[in-house]
């Protein structure tokens, strides 16, 4: 080898290395985790979180209070400028973890990401948009994208439309992000043109609503071509994103199933230390070892921008989404008769997860994405 192809090769070897994405936690990130996990374990109590989702409002206002406002976590995405952490994807992808492990009720992922990205992408030197990220920043406001759960980042985006349903925490909302033909509108949830309705919906702990607004109702905030740019930059982010937060049930599910199969015995020995069980809760770890992979790739691909964030993505979301739901199935399994009753909340984790599976794209939604940025065309249907 020549030494001017040496120097090439070692040019592409630092190149490589630089764009690597970077898979490990930092200490910031660790200790974000530890405050999230303890808050959540303070208020942690799992007959009063039942009873709530039971009335259908399982949100708990002090909760959201601490995790926005004390700890900062609704800021995280946030620039400093603007009244945020100045963070990134990362920082964010940890506390949706922590919430994923505790299926907690809180409008994290559709305010302080989802709708927070699609402001972001808008002009934040108008007043109005600025005014409302500093909002969301200090979690004072809750905002949602006025789009069905289910909207894949790739999807066509809606026109003008009366009603709009299966969004996610509209319940919660103080400001509706309504997507128009003419733009982007924020609308208050207290105009007496807009109604929320609620829905019933699998997972109690996200609960779903058709959103009617006037076509005079709001505040437009973006042109047409501004907020579809906007709108999908909001859902990348939130599929992305999304991955983390099944990667926690995942990891909950696999922590508590080995636990209570340690504790639960027969025949005088541990069910744990049986042969077949041990099997399946080992090929459960290696799922969700592969699952935190490529959670942390689709978050690091967003935090650094990377031009191949909608293929990290894409991975994520067709993986991480069957990992939770298998997650989530063996832990009610291995639990035995406990695993079926309301009171143990496994079916909550279940519910979360089977939710989260059609939640901004199906897996095989994401499988299309991923043959068509790779070039690579998908199986034909039998």
């Amino acid at each position: 080898m020549t030494t001017e192809q040496t120097a090439s090769a070692a040019e592409t070897e630092r190149t490589a290395a630089e764009t690597a994405p970077d898979l490990l936690y930092g200490a910031a990130e660790e200790d974000l985790r530890a405050a999230v996990r303890a808050l959540l374990a303070d208020r942690a109590d799992p007959a009063a979180a039942l009873a709530r989702a039971e009335s259908g409002d399982p949100y708990d206002a002090g909760l959201w209070d601490r995790l926005a406002g004390s700890i900062g976590a609704a800021g995280l995405l946030v620039p400093e400028e603007l009244g945020g952490q100045g963070a990134s994807a990362r920082e964010a992808a940890v506390v949706l973890e922590e919430l994923g492990r505790a299926v907690t009720p809180a409008p994290y992922l559709t305010s302080s990401v989802v709708a927070t990205q699609t402001l972001l992408g808008c002009d934040t030197g108008e007043p109005d948009v600025a005014g409302l990220v500093t909002a969301l920043a200090t979690g004072t406001r809750v905002a949602v994208l006025a789009l069905p759960l289910t909207t894949a980042p790739g999807d066509p985006l809606p026109g003008t439309t009366d009603t709009v349903t299966s969004v996610a925490d509209a319940a919660r909302a103080d400001v509706l992000l309504l997507v128009r033909d003419d733009g982007l509108y924020a609308v208050e949830t207290g105009d007496p043109a807009v109604t929320v309705a609620p829905l019933t919906p699998l997972d109690l702990t996200r609960p779903l609503a058709a959103v009617t607004a006037g076509p005079a109702a709001g505040l437009r905030l973006a042109d047409a071509a501004t907020a579809r740019t906007a709108v999908r930059r909001g859902l990348l982010s939130g599929a992305g994103l999304l991955a983390s937060e099944q990667l926690g049930i995942a990891e909950w599910c696999l922590e508590e199933t080995v636990r209570y199969t340690k504790e639960r015995h027969q025949f005088n020995r541990p069910v744990g230390s049986f042969q077949a069980l041990k099997h399946r809760m080992a090929q459960l770890w290696v799922e969700v070892v592969s699952a935190r992979a490529a959670a942390r790739g689709a978050a690091d691909a967003l935090a650094t921008g990377r031009q191949d964030a909608p293929l990290a993505v894409a991975v994520a979301g067709a993986y991480c989404g069957r990992v939770a739901v298998h997650a989530a199935e063996e832990c009610v399994q291995l639990h035995g008769g406990i695993g079926m009753t309301w009171e143990h909340p496994a079916h909550l984790a279940l519910k979360r997860a089977k939710a989260d599976e059609a939640a901004f794209g199906t897996a095989g939604r994401h499988k299309d994405t991923v043959a068509a940025l790779v070039d690579l065309p998908a199986p034909a249907p039998r």
